[in-house]
């Protein structure tokens, strides 16, 4: 099963999308949980507590309302994200 048929098994609303080497995205929050997954390249996401960083098949459950930036790695990144059906548990993982 591919990364892109595994997150429509648990996420609305998925979507493919790609950013060159060094592109930012300001902080921000979403009224969703986001599940999203690295396939090309890295990112961080700067929280307020910590940084993560994704490289290729890497996947990140993000908690509705999380304040969050972005910064594209060296090598640009394409990423598929969608939105996490159900409730999110505390350490981020979503129940059915």
């Amino acid at each position: 099963m591919s990364i892109e048929e595994r997150l429509r098994a648990v996420a609305d609303d998925v979507y493919r999308w790609s950013n060159g080497p060094g592109d930012r995205y300001a902080r921000h929050a979403h009224a969703y949980t986001k599940v999203l997954y690295c396939l090309e390249g890295s990112i961080d996401f700067a929280l307020d507590d910590r940084i993560i960083h994704l490289g290729p098949g890497e996947r990140m459950v993000l908690p509705a309302g999380t304040a969050h930036a972005a910064t594209v790695g060296p090598a640009g990144c394409a990423c598929v994200e969608g939105k996490a059906r159900g409730r999110t548990r505390a350490d981020g993982e979503t129940e059915r």
